[in-house]
């Protein structure tokens, strides 16, 4: 009786905690040997074997289908290049020329990792989408009210935390390489009421 006791409340304590724990490392944790590059982060392991089973978890958590970096690296960012979290209400700029990669798109989710329902169906730029300067560079608005222009490709970002995911599909050799030190947008934050 008193080892089944011991039992009992090895499991009502174990268990919760364990969960808690879990919960924890895969909602705040990072997706596992992460790199920065200004405001956008990527792993290094996500969708490859060298994953440990929490960033698995953090794949499948945020709905991320992760192919190995040869084929795809995934950039997040959540933050503003100064460091300031993404808000739907502030606007912001991603401005840059075509990274290194076969194709790109930049989309925006929303704190529930779900695309961010607006009346127009816009949630993401590419590189055959975005409005082009003169130059061959790229200017995308995110968030704010409206458009600024029709002459400026524009995400809405809803009224609250955001985050936006930069895919480069079939990157160039140098950036599989070495993701930390890739040449990618700029992440500024324009305005804010």
């Amino acid at each position: 009786m008193h080892v089944a006791v011991k039992i009992l409340g090895t499991i009502v304590v174990g268990v919760p905690l364990g969960l808690a724990a879990t919960w924890v490392v895969t909602s705040r944790g990072g997706m596992g040997d992460s790199v920065a590059d200004g405001p956008w982060k990527t792993s290094l392991v996500a969708g490859s074997p060298q994953s440990d089973p929490y960033t698995r978890a953090r794949v499948a958590l945020h709905g991320l289908f992760a192919l190995n970096r040869n084929e795809t690296l995934y950039y997040t960012a959540t933050e503003d290049s100064s460091g300031a979290k993404l808000d739907g209400h502030c606007r912001y700029e991603v401005v840059g020329r075509d990274p290194s990669a076969r194709w790109w798109s930049v989309t925006a989710y929303g704190d529930d990792d779900y695309l961010i329902s607006n009346p127009g169906n816009l949630y993401s730029a590419s590189q055959t989408s975005v409005l082009r300067q003169k130059d061959g560079s790229f200017a995308i608005a995110v968030g704010g009210a409206q458009a600024p222009s029709a002459k400026t490709s524009w995400i809405p970002a809803g009224t609250g935390a955001f985050s936006l995911t930069l895919r480069l599909y079939n990157p160039g050799p140098d950036m599989a390489l070495d993701p930390a030190d890739a040449v990618l947008p700029a992440l500024k934050k324009v305005s804010c009421p």
